[in-house]
């Protein structure tokens, strides 16, 4: 990964081949630094030498306009061309004309904008293929018409000064409702268990089934169960 902008690569190139004059060497350096001949030549025409004026970069204004966008919120140095893209079209600069998306990326390459995600090669769960897969019951449908009828959990890793600690939550898809909440400093079945409990005692009711009194008296004598005193366990 290139660590310096587009800009500054110019830069570099213009300060060893004295500003193209060096013929020999501008090749060399732009095969190097991954920057087009066409590139260079646009860049010279542009810069500033002691025999000529530099041209006005026509993006100027809108380069100036993301910079202060960047500079607003420190979260926003994250931006990338579709974020950057809507935050322009939603502030609309004065004196800014905005063009498409493309050009919103070229032009933050070339002032340095542009980052590259740093993704981990694996998550914080490795999946078990010997294991026996668990049923999709949810199939990507995550609404639900009435409470507690579609519940989703996950986890997530939250690195600390002293280490890392691994959050588990079950939410409701109705209103996004955290049903129950865990947080412990590893991701063993025993997180996942706490989760749940702390589900129960928040909302005792998740352990009785959505039936109506005659489903389930129709289904525990389908079943020859008998049900007991307590209506949140049955026995047999």
């Amino acid at each position: 990964m290139l660590l310096f902008s587009k800009k500054q690569r110019l830069m570099f190139i213009a300060s060893k081949t004295d500003d193209g004059r060096i013929k020999g060497k501008i090749s060399l350096y732009c095969r190097a630094l991954h920057v087009s001949r066409q590139a260079f030549n646009k860049y010279l025409k542009t810069k500033a030498t002691p025999w000529k004026k530099a041209t006005p970069w026509k993006y100027q204004p809108l380069a100036d306009a993301m910079v202060a966008i960047c500079r607003e919120d420190e979260c926003n140095d994250t931006y990338g061309r579709i974020r950057m893209y809507q935050a322009l079209q939603l502030k609309q600069p004065e004196g800014v004309d905005i063009p498409g998306e493309r050009t919103v990326y070229r032009v933050m390459e070339e002032i340095g904008l542009t980052h590259k995600p740093k993704r981990k090669p694996n998550g914080i769960t490795k999946a078990d293929k010997g294991a026996r897969k668990s049923d999709d019951l949810i199939k990507r449908d995550f609404l639900a018409e009435r409470p507690l009828e579609n519940c989703i959990t996950d986890m997530t890793e939250i690195k600390a000064s002293d280490g890392k600690l691994y959050v588990s939550a079950i939410f409701d898809c109705y209103d996004l409702a955290v049903l129950g909440l865990a947080m412990d400093t590893n991701m063993k079945a025993a997180l996942c268990e706490q989760t749940l409990d702390n589900a129960y005692k928040a909302y005792p009711m998740l352990r009785v089934p959505f039936f109506t009194a005659t489903e389930v008296h129709s289904i525990l004598a389908s079943c020859t169960v008998t049900q007991s005193i307590n209506m949140a366990f049955f026995k047999v």
